[in-house]
């Protein structure tokens, strides 16, 4: 196994607002997914096709608005089956009346080095996108 990915982005909007991004389907196909079903809760489903990739596994921890913990893999590859990787995501309040989150991933049991290197260009651009979907979600 390689050591885990991380990636962090700060969002101009609070935990409440950016945590269902991680578990409502209809927010998650905003940032990550061209199509999800997502069951929030330890031992639900987490499946998402991300760009092409079916990514499957099952949520191991929901705290709203603060930590979501889920298994990762890719159907059909053998080398990466669902559910043999861990994303642990947490929310963190920051700025003035703790109105913004910080946002950090931070992605364990990738099999290979390619696998580390494409999730670490991944998530990151991701995040990025995330930022700016979540942060427009605020009035003016």
């Amino acid at each position: 196994m390689t050591d885990p990915v991380t990636a962090s982005v700060r969002i101009a909007a609070p935990p409440d607002v950016v945590f269902p991004y991680f578990t409502d389907p209809a927010l998650a196909v905003k940032w990550i997914a061209d199509a999800a079903y997502l069951d929030a809760r330890p031992g639900g489903t987490f499946s998402l096709d991300v760009r092409g990739n079916p990514a499957r596994g099952e949520y191991v921890e929901v705290d709203p608005p603060h930590r979501v913990v889920f298994t990762w893999g890719i159907e059909g590859r053998g080398d990466f089956p669902p559910g043999s990787s861990t994303v642990e995501v947490v929310l963190r309040a920051d700025g003035a009346d703790a109105a913004e989150t910080v946002v950090t991933l931070t992605h364990r049991d990738l099999p290979t080095e390619d696998y580390r290197r494409s999730h670490q260009k991944g998530w990151g651009e991701l995040l990025g996108i995330l930022a700016g979907v979540a942060g427009s979600t605020l009035p003016d």
